[in-house]
């Protein structure tokens, strides 16, 4: 199966929603996606291994998916 070309397509994460009381593993990503304190943003290119890490921790951020 060939991979999709995501070219220009960004990912805006917004932190929405604390991670006390959930798993190391589900704190450890959110730390792994550069997210300190609720509320704040990052980008990322869009790709699979983002996209997991999303997935993962998704009852925790907002996606946004921007072009550029």
């Amino acid at each position: 199966m060939p991979k999709k070309r995501t070219a220009g397509k960004r990912l805006r994460i917004t932190y929405t929603k604390s991670s006390i009381g959930y798993a190391k593993d589900q704190k450890g990503t959110v730390v792994a996606l550069g997210l300190k304190r609720v509320g704040e943003v990052v980008e990322f290119a869009d790709g699979p291994v983002v996209r997991g890490m999303v997935a993962k921790v998704s009852h925790l951020v907002k996606v946004e998916e921007i072009e550029g």
